[in-house]
């Protein structure tokens, strides 16, 4: 049986979550498209916060996981609203943001929403953009056509089934894009990235990194680290690079 709770957002969604009391700002973790919060990194981030006595939150978007809604009807918007209501909701003053994906991508829009709550931010493998950039980029006149007259465009995917990518996703994406504006973080920032990623390539970690503006960002590669960035070795990076902004951070 699950021991998830439930809040619900202004828009009528809701949302699991799972939520860790403890000292300092809190550490809400994003998960990416299609994930959920029983993924590796979550997980093993909320053994680690509980063990050092940090609170600690993680949830699924609407149409993930346990919460409401069908994926395929979703955007980059709503589950951002979804993040927004359960940073609402569920946590007090500073936030430490790990994103990782997509989550990546929302953790960015949670900087540009609510700058002054966010005291620090871990992004792995960040996707910022991936509907415009990555997507709509890549498809061809044919892909395009059929997404204008069936509303929808099938993709594979490495890491699941198949993606059902809807005309609403990527044009509501537009609306959302982050790397287009300027995008300034007065908190300590870690980017993630493995050079052995097929879905978010080193180019997209080195965008991101020239394109933030602040006084401590940084960008580690790991040398034939995958999009998961979930051996013993990543783990233990992503809980230091955790540590490391939660030391430096403001709050």
């Amino acid at each position: 049986m699950s021991d998830a709770h439930f809040l619900t957002t202004p828009q009528g969604r809701r949302i699991a979550y799972r939520k860790t009391l403890g000292q300092g700002p809190t550490i809400l973790f994003c998960s990416g498209l299609k994930s959920d919060m029983e993924g590796t990194k979550a997980v093993y981030l909320e053994a680690w916060a509980k063990a050092k006595g940090l609170g600690y939150v993680r949830f699924d978007y609407s149409g993930h996981g346990e919460s409401s809604g069908s994926f395929a009807e979703g955007a980059i918007g709503d589950w951002h609203e979804d993040t927004l209501a359960v940073v609402d909701q569920l946590t007090e003053g500073p936030i430490v943001v790990v994103g990782s994906s997509m989550g990546g991508w929302q953790a960015l829009l949670l900087a540009r929403a609510i700058p002054d709550r966010i005291a620090g931010m871990v992004t792995i493998a960040a996707a910022p953009d991936f509907t415009e950039d990555g997507y709509w980029a890549s498809f061809t006149d044919a892909q395009k056509a059929e997404l204008e007259e069936k509303g929808f465009v099938t993709m594979p995917s490495d890491y699941d089934e198949d993606y059902i990518i809807s005309k609403r996703l990527i044009e509501e994406g537009r609306e959302r894009l982050v790397l287009h504006t300027p995008l300034r973080m007065e908190f300590p920032v870690r980017f993630l990235q493995g050079t052995a990623d097929t879905a978010v390539s080193t180019q997209t970690a080195i965008r991101l990194l020239n394109h933030v503006d602040g006084d401590d960002i940084r960008l580690t590669l790991v040398k034939g680290a995958d999009h998961r960035f979930s051996d013993p070795e990543c783990l233990s990076l992503i809980e230091k690079s955790v540590e490391t902004v939660l030391a430096r951070g403001r709050g």
